[in-house]
């Protein structure tokens, strides 16, 4: 049994089972913590063996509506009824009025559905090359696009390449040319590496695999400034940071920033279903001729049905205003833990980013030491663990999770 799964046993004989088949079945691409989820309700899931945990990470945000969210699985069944996939070698009844309906809601003109946010974020690449090559005028196979470091946008060849985490770079080259990192928070350092060939400048709002890392208030309008300087496009990954995530539809509200491009995915599925898109200027999307760029599944009729609640529940504002309101609490139960196994942590939303002593453990064990209390985290990078619960849940069950924390770090002191 691998390291991962090492502990399992200890948890009951179906956990222990189960993640056994996992293990001689499973390529080893995840360290998954040794919990084997059988169903889920609101914020909270149960394991094979019965056990109840507060689910802290709510699938990276896919879990934004909670599971099991009656609107959605209503949607769902509606439409495995009708029509599940046409591919877009044909126009289905579901999908033009979703694409409609997410436009209106993010303030943008036109829709490129796909499935995955890696998809997303592939799209937003070449859409911005072919912008850049037939708008801006950039020589052919010249374009750069500006990353930034700590970045997370996805595990695919063309984006790791822009990388800077070693375990997700490491023995996968040759690298894609045509990136160049700046350090993300600086605007001037942004400034400094921008040329005539500089097509997008390609950013989270809120970085999220990096630890919910937020950049200063002035920093993205200082981007979109640069931006409409040098003529390049803006581009804003909203595929953690969006959908209501941060008491706001879209991060870049926070700080009243509109971007060229936006690439969703994760809540927009409603956590039924694989849903992500593009949205932005129809003057940038437009750029795509037929044949260029194109997916079976994406913006089938299941993922717009989906899609479509989803947007209508966010139309609402009820899930950004659950967030907005639960920040201030969050940030509290957190600032009280300061000087007491927290080092420091960043709040935007319902979503925490929380830095351990590293005297007291990793992120893992931290992790691990939680969902043995029954609520599970994840951790990212070296002693850090992310805090990112579905937005139904209560003031009452995040004060729970923090006191298990707490206690977590009380025993490990």
């Amino acid at each position: 049994m691998s390291a991962s799964h090492a502990t399992a046993a200890s948890h009951g004989t179906a956990t222990a089972a189960a993640l056994a088949v996992e293990d001689r079945a499973l390529a080893h691409n995840y360290s998954p913590l040794p919990v084997v989820i059988a169903s889920g309700d609101g914020a909270w899931v149960t394991d094979v063996d019965g056990k109840r945990y507060l689910d802290g990470l709510a699938a990276y945000s896919a879990v934004n509506f909670g599971h099991g969210n009656a609107r959605l699985l209503d949607a769902a069944r509606a439409q495995l009824d009708r029509v599940t996939l046409t591919s877009r070698a044909f126009v289905n009844d579901r999908l033009g009025p979703f694409a409609e309906a997410l436009a209106d809601l993010t303030g943008t003109d036109m829709v490129l559905p796909m499935n995955t946010g890696a998809e997303a974020v592939e799209s937003a690449i070449k859409v911005s090359r072919a912008w850049g090559y037939r708008v801006k005028g950039v020589p052919a196979d010249r374009a750069t696009i500006i990353v930034a470091s700590g970045n997370f946008h996805g595990r695919t060849t063309t984006i790791v390449s822009f990388s800077d985490d070693p375990t997700a770079r490491d023995d996968f080259g040759p690298f894609t040319p045509g990136f160049r990192t700046v350090p993300y928070g600086d605007a001037a350092a942004l400034r400094e590496a921008m040329d005539e060939t500089v097509v997008a400048v390609l950013l989270e709002p809120i970085q999220g695999e990096g630890g919910v890392v937020i950049p200063p208030a002035s920093y993205l309008p200082a981007v979109r400034e640069v931006c409409d300087e040098f003529g390049a496009l803006l581009v804003a990954d909203e595929i953690q940071s969006g959908l209501g995530r941060t008491g706001h539809t879209l991060a870049v509200q926070r700080v009243g920033v509109t971007p060229d491009l936006i690439t969703l995915g994760k809540a927009l599925g409603g956590g039924i279903v694989p849903v992500s898109a593009v949205v932005g200027r129809r003057e940038v999307l437009g750029v795509l001729r037929p044949g260029e760029h194109g997916s079976t599944f994406g913006g089938n009729p299941l993922a717009a049905a989906v899609g479509s609640e989803v947007v209508a529940m966010l139309g609402e504002g009820a899930f950004q205003q659950r967030a907005l309101d639960g920040e201030p609490p969050l940030r509290g139960l957190l600032d009280d833990l300061v000087g007491h196994g927290v080092v420091s942590h960043r709040v935007a939303g319902l979503w925490a980013g929380i830095d351990i002593d590293p005297a007291l453990g990793t992120g893992k064990e931290i992790a691990h030491d939680m969902a043995d209390r029954g609520v599970l985290v994840k951790d990212t990078h070296g002693s850090t663990i992310r805090f990112a619960p579905p937005l139904v849940v209560t003031d009452d069950e995040v004060r729970h999770a923090i006191d298990v924390l707490g206690e977590v770090l009380r025993a490990r002191s």
